[in-house]
């Protein structure tokens, strides 16, 4: 398999400088994107690892905006994680709905993961489009060691969505459902 993804990382950089095969190169960026978001589903770290020599884009993004290092934090790759972080992966990218790696882990209780992701530069308090933090899903999934790790690491456990959830509310069990008048 390894000698056939290099092949394949081969065929695309020479895909690209043959104009009438574009529909070649498509098809062929297009399996290799499977490949790559396949490895760091499935933990498959010698595949991952021809990507990363081959000097693909670690933060190349599938239809719903996911990259590599989201999908291996949401399906508990750790070694995945550490592979990527290690490779230069943007821990503070965001999905389509504007949620991260961390946001991910957290949703699945993948704590070694969360805790990895939690000692990046990312800002603790970054903001999904629904106005959450990392710490509001780890309130709301009831995540206490998460929420007091993300506590110690700055987040602010009062900071409110636009409904008025706030992680520490969120973790008492108190969901607001409607934005406060």
């Amino acid at each position: 398999m390894r000698i056939y993804l290099s092949l394949l990382l081969g065929c695309l950089s020479f895909a690209a400088l043959a104009a009438p095969a574009e529909q070649d190169s498509a098809a062929l960026k297009a399996q290799l994107q499977d490949y790559y978001f396949n490895a760091a589903r499935e933990g498959n770290v010698a595949m991952l690892d021809t990507f990363i020599e081959a000097g693909y884009s670690l933060d190349t993004r599938d239809p719903k905006g996911y990259t590599a290092l989201m999908l291996a934090a949401y399906h508990g790759e750790g070694e995945v994680v550490d592979k990527l972080l290690a490779a230069g992966a943007d821990a503070c990218a965001r999905d389509q709905r504007g949620n991260t790696a961390l946001m991910g882990a957290i949703f699945k209780g993948e704590v070694q993961i969360a805790r990895r992701l939690m000692a990046t530069r990312c800002n603790p308090d970054q903001r999904n489009d629904a106005g959450q933090t990392a710490a509001m899903y780890a309130g709301l999934f009831k995540r206490a060691e998460m929420l007091e790790a993300l506590k110690a690491r700055g987040a602010d456990l009062n900071t409110e969505d636009p409904l008025g959830n706030s992680a520490a509310r969120l973790a008492s069990g108190e969901i607001r459902t409607a934005a406060p008048r």
